[in-house]
């Protein structure tokens, strides 16, 4: 039986995966941008706007509310859900100097995003890339 390695993370680092899991889902991102456009929204009008099962909103909604990316509040038999904003500045501040490494270049700055590399200690081995005989090269035609 192997020994799992166990990496501890800061708490940071540990919020943002979270969050980034909890925001892997088309469906999840839709109900997020929905919040920022009018927060407090029940599951009801969220179902309303997004063509999926109420069971299925409530379950996006659970993990949401699991990552602490939406708040919820009871009001009479309602429940409202909200964005809970100080998660989402852990991420904004997590992206925001991370963009900040990446630079754009000059002649396609709409459309290119160039990162800067450091040179790899190991660069010099892709001269040496080892040809495998036994396999054939594809012929241009």
């Amino acid at each position: 039986m192997g020994i799992t390695k166990h990496l501890n993370f800061d708490i940071e680092t540990k919020a943002i995966g979270k969050i980034c899991k909890a925001l892997g889902h088309p469906t999840r991102i839709q109900i997020m941008t929905l919040l920022w456009k009018r927060n407090n929204r029940t599951c009801g009008e969220i179902v309303e706007l997004i063509p999926l099962a109420q069971s299925t909103i409530s379950k996006h909604l659970l993990e949401l509310k699991k990552a602490n990316l939406v708040s919820i509040k009871n009001e009479g038999k309602k429940t409202i859900y909200s964005i809970d904003v100080d998660n989402i500045e852990i991420l904004k501040k997590y992206l925001t100097s991370y963009l900040s490494t990446i630079e754009i270049a000059e002649q396609n700055k709409a459309t290119v995003l160039t990162t800067r590399h450091r040179i790899s200690r190991n660069s010099h081995l892709k001269e040496h890339n080892y040809q495998f005989t036994h396999k054939k090269i594809k012929e241009a035609i």
